[in-house]
């Protein structure tokens, strides 16, 4: 009993020298935090006036006074590893105003020609990639690294490819010729090429088994998502079916570029903080006259016989770009995008219904912008 009055003596003591402007004080600090918590529920971020008390707090506890950190967008680590002329100078323009709109950090390396890794330079580059500070997206031209692997947090992956004899005819004239932004970019890229390998026709390239023109030079996309094995780049069904999974496991989104408007969409709605409001600034003037010069110059169109041969040889980049394009049509149907794919040239369709003349007859009289602001 004693212990129990002691007790009570001593609260009441605390109780009565408790003033009304201290309690007061600690009244309204509990109702800004009640009401702090209930904002934050319904806006996903901390209101400002939370901010303030909190840095208020800070300074008065003797702390440094930094402000609490936002809230972080879910996702908030996104990696683009672009395939090469697949529409990536397109969306790192695009990302580049997205970046100052919408403020997030957007790193896009210029290493365009260091795509196969070690372990070790694997193991670098995932560090480097996972302490960006938040929300990030990287991107870089670079076969898929596997975070898991490394016992890193996997980042959300996104890609766009594109008809894979579309993809090698613009790399083969880009190389040699460049594209709008000026025609000497492209010795820049190619110095040690020579005027005979410049100039070489394509359909000799092709029907002459060139090592340009025949694999595994040709295998080039589905490494890009197969990984760094060293058999993903072999062509065969083993790296064909890693990379169909990899597509699966990994991947939020992998767009085709012949449907680029709906690949924008489909960003925009599931990362809204990264491509919110995407469509509109591609379809405005201003972005016009820019992607206006990533065009690629002098581009030609082999004949016939040459297509066929080209097709042949580019079995496995065929079928894994029909079941990138079923899945992307699959993920519009679930997102409820109706929309179809813009009129364009597929080589592999025409070639399969052997009808390509007149697609042929059309090349020669199309203006030379045909994938303006997508190669």
């Amino acid at each position: 009993m004693r212990v129990r009055s002691r007790r009570g003596n001593w609260l009441a003591v605390v109780l009565l020298r408790i003033s009304r402007r201290d309690l007061f004080f600690c009244l309204t600090a509990l109702l800004i935090f009640c009401l702090g918590s209930v904002l934050y529920q319904l806006k996903g971020e901390a209101p400002k006036i939370l901010l303030d008390v909190g840095y208020y707090l800070g300074r008065f506890a003797g702390g440094h006074g930094s402000l609490a950190p936002r809230a972080l967008p879910f996702p908030s680590q996104v990696v683009y590893n672009r395939v090469g002329k697949c529409g990536s100078r397109t969306i790192v323009l695009l990302l580049r105003m997205l970046a100052d709109r919408h403020q997030f950090t957007l790193i896009s390396s210029d290493i365009h020609n260091k795509t196969r890794l070690t372990k070790r330079e694997q193991e670098n580059l995932i560090r480097n990639i996972s302490t960006t500070p938040q929300p990030f997206l990287y991107t870089r031209h670079v076969h898929f690294l596997n975070f898991s692997r490394f016992r890193t947090d996997e980042p959300v992956h996104i890609n766009i490819i594109r008809d894979p004899i579309n993809r090698f005819l613009s790399n083969y004239f880009f190389r040699r010729f460049g594209d709008w932004r000026g025609e000497e970019n492209h010795v820049v890229r190619t110095p040690g090429m020579k005027d005979d390998e410049r100039y070489l026709d394509i359909n000799t390239c092709i029907l002459e088994s060139y090592p340009e023109c025949s694999n595994p030079r040709l295998f080039y996309i589905i490494p890009y998502f197969c990984g760094q094995h060293p058999q993903c780049r072999e062509p065969g069904l083993w790296a064909l079916e890693t990379a169909k999974q990899n597509v699966l496991d990994h991947y939020l989104l992998v767009g085709v570029l012949e449907e680029l408007e709906d690949v924008l969409l489909l960003l925009e709605r599931l990362l809204p903080h990264f491509f919110s409001d995407v469509l509109n600034i591609y379809k405005s003037p201003d972005y016009r006259k820019l992607g206006n010069m990533t065009g690629t110059v002098r581009k030609q169109t082999p004949n016939l016989e040459a297509l066929q041969v080209l097709y042949e040889r580019m079995e496995y980049e065929y079928k894994f770009y029909n079941f990138v394009k079923a899945q992307f049509h699959l993920t519009k149907r679930k997102i409820g995008l109706r929309s179809g794919p813009k009129p364009s040239r597929h080589y592999s369709s025409a070639l399969q219904r052997k009808d390509l003349q007149e697609e042929l007859e059309e090349e020669e009289t199309e203006d030379s912008l045909e994938w303006t602001g997508q190669t």
